[in-house]
């Protein structure tokens, strides 16, 4: 009887670690927040930014003034829709820049939306990170019409790749130590991570820990929301608020910044000023094996369902906003 009532006790500690591990990761949800905001968002306009960016300018590397094509492709675009800022820097008396755009009124409180343009040695970087900057142009013509709450900064950064990254050299380093200095607040910073790449293809996702795959789809057919541990509401309130915009499934995890692909991209220098951030992607090399590769081309990416990650994102934009 006590052998038996031991291991009654051992299972139900066992299914009470598992079902907290899972809602600490995943963070499941029955309900959508929010009634979906109605956007229009054209594929073929994604697809033409990416295809710009990825083949037709010269390649996205360190190289100014390769890079400044690009820079000044995405002021171009983004100029249609307000004023611009060039937020210009210099390493090793190089300029660098960042491209920026504001919407609403410039209050102290401030959503921030950021995607990097540089790619990894000047390869193609269709989906690292043309897809993620893409959805920002779109994402800035969608904004230009709405009235906010909250102002919304839209930023493209430079300079995200290696050798760069994880230094104060980054472009989103330079952003966040300035909004820091300024004393605004930061309410979320999202940060567009390769949008583009998905498949139905079985066992088609990866993960950096096998247990993950208990909790999470063998398939790469949606887009993951991903933050630290500090941000289980902000990610929460992104997920909800993307899945009631879309068709496209939404996945979220919360893990410490030490984890594989966690802190991989510009949001990691907002959490080094405590700034709520988090990460919206497609999981990168866990799915895209194009990744860092000369492969990664226009030609493999989703722009169907690219253009519900950014009616997603706008979305998760307004909740922040508004509420």
């Amino acid at each position: 009887m006590k052998l038996k009532k031991r291991t009654i006790f051992i299972i139900t500690i066992s299914l009470s670690l598992l079902s907290g591990l899972l809602y600490t990761t995943n963070q499941p949800i029955v309900f959508a927040s929010t009634e979906p905001r109605g956007v229009e968002v054209n594929p073929e306009i994604l697809k033409t930014h990416v295809i710009t960016l990825s083949e037709t300018n010269p390649p996205r590397s360190e190289d100014t003034d390769n890079l400044d094509v690009s820079a000044f492709y995405i002021k171009d675009q983004l100029l249609k829709y307000g004023d611009v800022k060039e937020m210009e820097y210099t390493v090793w008396g190089i300029p660098y820049r960042n491209i920026s755009i504001l919407f609403g009124d410039e209050t102290n409180e401030r959503i921030v939306v950021g995607a990097h343009y540089d790619s990894f040695q000047g390869l193609p970087g269709a989906d690292d990170n043309a897809s993620g900057v893409a959805g920002l142009i779109e994402l800035a013509r969608i904004l230009s019409h709405t009235q906010l709450k909250r102002s919304v900064e839209l930023v493209a950064y430079t300079l995200e790749e290696p050798p760069y990254f994880r230094t104060p050299e980054m472009g989103s380093a330079v952003h966040a130590k300035t909004l820091k200095e300024n004393a605004v607040d930061v309410v979320v910073m999202m940060s567009l991570e390769m949008i583009g790449y998905f498949t139905d293809e079985p066992d088609s996702q990866e993960y950096p820990m096998s247990l993950l795959k208990l909790f999470y789809p063998s398939t790469g057919n949606f887009i993951a929301v991903v933050g630290n541990l500090s941000g289980f509401g902000v990610v929460r309130k992104t997920k909800r608020a993307m899945r009631s915009a879309m068709s496209l499934p939404v996945r979220s995890l919360n893990a410490p910044g030490a984890l594989a692909g966690v802190d991989f991209s510009d949001h990691l220098n907002f959490w080094k000023y405590d700034y709520p951030a988090l990460m919206i992607t497609d999981t990168a090399f866990f799915r895209n094996k194009a990744y860092h590769t000369e492969n990664d081309t226009w030609d493999r990416l989703d722009y169907e369902r690219m253009s519900e990650v950014v009616k997603g994102v706008y979305n998760a934009v307004l909740e922040f906003s508004n509420n």
